[in-house]
């Protein structure tokens, strides 16, 4: 851990902004799982509420929501940052055998707080990798490791890790879990079922850090593309393909019945699809700040969240967020009660919301930036 201090008046000097902007975006929203709105967005008493409810909510099975698609951008926005912090850290003299060496201790630490994760929820060591942290030890791991070879090599090799998982599910052997695509009945599920120890385990698939590797991996090397030489629209325009490119690949292969999209085993429809988004606003977030200029201060609000990110992320997994929901659920109702029981949940929602964003506000006044 470190407390290395940034001045307030420059968040990123020399650095692309859209970047810490993506980040910090994402763990606001994330954020917002804790503070349970979406939940009661699917209570109110109208569609377009209930719109966005069900989009702020993972899908059942078979399909995309907007919610789906909040892991895959923070596991693709850590690769986008790993050129910068290594170029960072070269420039301050350190060597790449030191560098690597913080890699792996910072995957280790990564899978340690994974794994904390599950043992506080579960009272029990269970070694799977479900949560981001844990997913992250792997595939923040592989990505670093491949960033200095060639676009097409890491390209290449992503590409063969969909290739892979996705013939491991169509054609693995076990009676009962070969059936790929139907939940609690393929590969994932019988992998879950042995790490874990029981006869039916959860839907969501450990062996997901396989195939969402390709999503670190593309991150590296849109970092790399940004960090390149290349004019800004020349940048622009390759993320726009290769954006587009993965949204046509990854909705024909669901649409024409070849592998449906499914977040909870991460099928190789789902990566491309996912990781096409993740590529497009990566795109519009570095036109909009950083060629056009525009949204700079608004973009500190989300920015200031994402300079702690693994700290708000353990905070409000490990009691945090319950214990301040208490708190101002306490006011809500005091203060609120007159405007009924719907306007306490949301009114409460929006005060957790914004207490655990002005806690990452005062880490970032007071210069402490929790890094690993």
């Amino acid at each position: 851990m470190s407390t290395n201090a940034i001045p307030v008046n420059s968040i990123i000097p020399g650095r692309v902004t859209s970047v810490d902007f993506f980040r910090g975006f994402t763990m606001f929203l994330l954020l917002g799982e804790s503070t349970l709105l979406f939940e009661h967005f699917l209570e109110m008493d109208s569609s377009i509420m209930q719109f966005f409810g069900t989009q702020l909510h993972h899908h059942e099975w078979n399909g995309l929501y907007l919610w789906d698609l909040i892991a895959p951008f923070f596991m693709f926005i850590v690769g986008v940052a790993i050129p910068f912090a290594v170029a960072n850290r070269l420039k301050k003299g350190q060597s790449m055998k030191t560098i690597t060496h913080h890699a792996i201790k910072r995957s280790f630490i990564l899978l340690f707080f994974g794994w904390s994760l599950y043992f506080i929820w579960e009272g029990r060591l269970v070694f799977k990798f479900q949560n981001i942290l844990s997913q992250l030890s792997v595939t923040y791991m592989v990505a670093f490791l491949l960033m200095n070879k060639s676009y097409k090599f890491q390209l290449i090799l992503s590409l063969l890790l969909l290739l892979l998982i996705d013939l491991a599910y169509r054609f693995f052997p076990v009676e009962g879990f070969n059936n790929p695509w139907v939940n609690f009945e393929n590969l994932g599920a019988w992998f879950n079922n042995k790490i874990e120890g029981v006869d039916k385990a959860s839907e969501w698939a450990t062996l997901n850090f396989v195939s969402t590797t390709a999503h670190t991996i593309w991150g590296a090397l849109c970092g790399k593309l940004l960090m390149s030489s290349k004019s800004p629209t020349k940048k622009i325009q390759i993320l726009i393909i290769a954006g587009i490119t993965g949204l046509i690949i990854g909705y024909s292969l669901d649409l024409l019945n070849v592998t449906p999209i499914i977040k909870k085993i991460a099928t190789s429809s789902f990566v491309f699809a996912s990781g096409g988004w993740a590529i497009l606003v990566l795109a519009f977030c570095y036109w909009l700040i950083d060629v056009k200029k525009s949204f700079i201060k608004g973009s500190r609000i989300f920015i200031i969240v994402g300079m702690n990110s693994i700290f708000i992320y353990m905070f409000c997994n490990i009691g945090g967020a319950r214990v301040i929901t208490e708190i101002i659920n306490l006011f809500s109702k005091l203060l609120f009660s007159w405007g009924g029981e719907m306007m306490v949940k949301i009114i409460t929602g929006l005060g957790i919301w914004a207490a655990l964003w002005y806690i990452c506000y005062w880490l970032y006044k007071n210069k402490v930036f929790i890094k690993i």
